[in-house]
């Protein structure tokens, strides 16, 4: 029994840490995502906003939210593995929920574009 308990007196401390550390990924990853799309956008817009953003910033930023979601969802699992309260499973389930989703309709509008770009392209001429 007091190898269990030893175990969990690493494991608690250490589990928090982690759950701190993908929490600050999480933040980290939107922040440059927001970066990666002002450094997109803003050389095309001179330095004026456009009235409506471009498919490819969209695309960008729900790349980089994709990924953010990702480590939230890390965080909350371990958080529920050490705490598995009701409300720690209920945020867990949520955050798996909206990244399902996020990345089902993401990954959709990204082969739509890749689609649209090939078109859009002439055809390689044959010499």
């Amino acid at each position: 029994m007091e190898s269990v308990e030893g175990i969990e007196k690493v494991l608690v401390p250490l589990a928090s840490a982690t759950r701190v550390l993908l929490e600050s990924l999480s933040v980290l990853t939107v922040l440059s995502g927001l970066i990666a799309v002002f450094r997109q956008s803003l050389p095309r817009w001179g330095l004026r906003l456009p009235e409506r953003p471009s498919n490819r910033a969209r695309l960008t930023f729900g790349s980089w939210l994709a990924l953010a979601l990702e480590f939230q969802l890390g965080a909350d699992i371990v958080a529920t593995t050490t705490s598995p309260s009701r409300q720690n499973l209920i945020q867990l389930g949520v955050v798996a929920v909206i990244r399902t989703f996020l990345n089902v309709f993401l990954s959709r509008e990204i082969e739509a574009e890749v689609r649209m770009e090939q078109e859009r392209r002439p055809p390689l001429s044959q010499a």
